[in-house]
Protein backbone atom coordinates (compact mmCIF):
# COMPACT_ATOMS: atom_id res chain seq x y z
CA UNK A 1 0.00 0.00 0.00
CA UNK A 2 0.60 3.68 -0.70
CA UNK A 3 -0.11 6.66 0.99
CA UNK A 4 0.62 10.12 -0.48
CA UNK A 5 -1.12 13.39 -0.98
CA UNK A 6 -2.21 14.45 -4.45
CA UNK A 7 -3.44 18.19 -5.10
CA UNK A 8 -6.73 18.10 -2.66
CA UNK A 9 -6.83 14.39 -2.38
CA UNK A 10 -5.19 11.68 -0.13
CA UNK A 11 -4.47 8.25 -2.17
CA UNK A 12 -4.28 4.87 -0.87
CA UNK A 13 -3.39 3.11 -4.00
CA UNK A 14 -1.65 -0.85 -4.34
CA UNK A 15 -4.62 -1.59 -1.68
CA UNK A 16 -4.57 -5.40 -1.68
CA UNK A 17 -8.39 -6.76 -1.00
CA UNK A 18 -7.48 -7.53 2.68
CA UNK A 19 -6.61 -3.93 3.36
CA UNK A 20 -9.46 -2.99 1.45
CA UNK A 21 -11.77 -4.84 3.14
CA UNK A 22 -10.67 -3.53 6.79
CA UNK A 23 -11.51 -0.07 5.11
CA UNK A 24 -15.02 -1.39 4.31
CA UNK A 25 -15.37 -1.96 7.97
CA UNK A 26 -14.77 1.05 9.01
CA UNK A 27 -18.40 2.49 9.36
CA UNK A 28 -19.77 -1.26 10.33
CA UNK A 29 -16.94 -0.97 13.16
CA UNK A 30 -17.64 2.08 13.99
CA UNK A 31 -21.60 1.61 15.10
CA UNK A 32 -21.40 0.39 18.97
CA UNK A 33 -24.60 -1.60 18.41
CA UNK A 34 -25.89 -1.31 21.72
CA UNK A 35 -22.75 -2.45 23.76
CA UNK A 36 -23.06 -0.81 26.48
CA UNK A 37 -18.90 -0.67 27.25
CA UNK A 38 -18.70 0.78 23.18
CA UNK A 39 -21.73 3.20 24.16
CA UNK A 40 -20.40 4.34 27.14
CA UNK A 41 -16.72 4.51 25.17
CA UNK A 42 -17.95 6.76 22.65
CA UNK A 43 -20.30 8.62 24.84
CA UNK A 44 -19.06 9.11 28.05
CA UNK A 45 -19.90 12.15 29.91
CA UNK A 46 -17.71 14.51 31.40
CA UNK A 47 -17.83 13.47 34.97
CA UNK A 48 -17.56 10.01 37.26
CA UNK A 49 -21.18 11.06 37.07
CA UNK A 50 -21.38 10.20 41.05
CA UNK A 51 -21.02 14.13 42.62
CA UNK A 52 -21.98 15.76 39.75
CA UNK A 53 -25.32 13.82 38.56
CA UNK A 54 -27.26 17.33 37.35
CA UNK A 55 -24.19 18.01 34.71
CA UNK A 56 -24.48 13.51 33.67
CA UNK A 57 -28.40 14.24 32.86
CA UNK A 58 -27.64 17.61 30.80
CA UNK A 59 -24.40 16.34 28.55
CA UNK A 60 -26.84 13.08 27.97
CA UNK A 61 -30.02 15.24 27.39
CA UNK A 62 -27.91 18.23 25.12
CA UNK A 63 -24.22 17.36 24.29
CA UNK A 64 -24.91 13.37 23.36
CA UNK A 65 -27.69 13.80 20.45
CA UNK A 66 -25.14 16.25 18.82
CA UNK A 67 -22.08 14.28 19.19
CA UNK A 68 -24.30 10.71 17.68
CA UNK A 69 -25.63 13.45 14.54
CA UNK A 70 -21.71 14.50 14.37
CA UNK A 71 -20.40 10.81 14.53
CA UNK A 72 -23.47 9.91 12.13
CA UNK A 73 -22.69 12.47 9.67
CA UNK A 74 -18.57 11.71 9.64
CA UNK A 75 -19.74 7.79 9.20
CA UNK A 76 -21.66 8.81 6.58
CA UNK A 77 -18.95 10.81 4.57
CA UNK A 78 -16.92 7.56 4.90
CA UNK A 79 -19.02 5.07 4.04
CA UNK A 80 -19.58 7.56 0.83
CA UNK A 81 -16.24 7.79 0.00
CA UNK A 82 -15.66 3.95 0.05
CA UNK A 83 -17.83 3.37 -2.67
CA UNK A 84 -14.67 3.79 -4.74
CA UNK A 85 -13.84 0.43 -3.57
CA UNK A 86 -17.25 -1.41 -4.61
CA UNK A 87 -16.72 -0.45 -8.70
CA UNK A 88 -16.68 -3.84 -10.63
CA UNK A 89 -12.69 -4.68 -10.70
CA UNK A 90 -11.33 -8.25 -10.79
CA UNK A 91 -12.11 -9.37 -7.15
CA UNK A 92 -8.41 -9.70 -6.20
CA UNK A 93 -6.99 -7.10 -7.94
CA UNK A 94 -5.08 -3.65 -5.97
CA UNK A 95 -7.17 -1.01 -5.59
CA UNK A 96 -7.06 2.34 -5.22
CA UNK A 97 -8.67 5.02 -3.13
CA UNK A 98 -8.90 9.25 -2.94
CA UNK A 99 -10.21 10.77 -0.03
CA UNK A 100 -11.32 14.84 -0.84
CA UNK A 101 -9.23 16.34 2.08
CA UNK A 102 -12.06 18.31 2.75
CA UNK A 103 -13.47 15.01 4.33
CA UNK A 104 -10.37 14.68 6.21
CA UNK A 105 -12.30 15.52 9.65
CA UNK A 106 -14.60 12.91 8.76
CA UNK A 107 -12.15 10.11 8.58
CA UNK A 108 -10.26 11.01 11.79
CA UNK A 109 -14.00 10.92 13.18
CA UNK A 110 -14.98 7.75 11.53
CA UNK A 111 -11.83 5.82 12.74
CA UNK A 112 -11.20 6.84 16.13
CA UNK A 113 -15.00 6.01 16.71
CA UNK A 114 -14.10 2.36 15.03
CA UNK A 115 -10.95 2.32 16.94
CA UNK A 116 -12.63 2.94 20.13
CA UNK A 117 -15.99 0.90 19.05
CA UNK A 118 -13.53 -2.28 18.07
CA UNK A 119 -11.76 -1.73 21.26
CA UNK A 120 -14.32 -1.64 23.75
CA UNK A 121 -15.91 -4.68 22.50
CA UNK A 122 -12.90 -6.95 22.64
CA UNK A 123 -11.98 -5.61 26.03
CA UNK A 124 -8.09 -4.90 24.69
CA UNK A 125 -5.87 -4.24 28.05
CA UNK A 126 -3.49 -0.72 27.21
CA UNK A 127 -0.63 -3.50 27.16
CA UNK A 128 -2.70 -5.08 23.93
CA UNK A 129 -3.07 -1.68 22.36
CA UNK A 130 0.42 -0.52 22.85
CA UNK A 131 2.27 -4.27 21.51
CA UNK A 132 3.06 -3.29 18.20
CA UNK A 133 5.39 -6.38 17.92
CA UNK A 134 2.28 -8.77 18.14
CA UNK A 135 1.97 -11.89 16.79
CA UNK A 136 0.48 -13.12 13.63
CA UNK A 137 -3.29 -12.33 12.65
CA UNK A 138 -4.62 -16.17 14.09
CA UNK A 139 -7.54 -15.10 15.66
CA UNK A 140 -10.92 -13.16 15.14
CA UNK A 141 -9.74 -11.01 18.10
CA UNK A 142 -5.91 -10.64 16.50
CA UNK A 143 -7.73 -9.25 13.51
CA UNK A 144 -9.93 -6.95 15.58
CA UNK A 145 -6.39 -5.56 16.91
CA UNK A 146 -4.73 -5.45 13.56
CA UNK A 147 -7.86 -3.45 12.82
CA UNK A 148 -7.30 -1.11 15.76
CA UNK A 149 -3.59 -0.07 15.00
CA UNK A 150 -4.37 -0.30 10.81
CA UNK A 151 -7.04 2.36 11.62
CA UNK A 152 -4.40 4.02 14.07
CA UNK A 153 -1.79 4.28 11.27
CA UNK A 154 -4.75 5.68 8.51
CA UNK A 155 -5.38 8.81 11.52
CA UNK A 156 -1.54 9.58 11.95
CA UNK A 157 -0.83 9.45 8.25
CA UNK A 158 -4.29 11.99 7.94
CA UNK A 159 -2.77 14.20 10.27
CA UNK A 160 0.50 14.67 9.06
CA UNK A 161 -0.92 15.56 5.95
CA UNK A 162 -3.38 17.77 7.03
CA UNK A 163 0.09 19.71 9.01
CA UNK A 164 1.36 20.08 5.65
Amino acid sequence: MEIRRRKDQIELSELDPFLAELLRQIPASADPGGVPAAEQRLFSPPTNGKKETEMCAEWKMYVEPELRRLFQTATQTVAADLEQLNRNEKAFANRVLRIPTKHADAWLSALNQARLVIAAKNNFTENELNDHFRSPIGSRRDLSLFQVNFYGFLQEFILRELEC
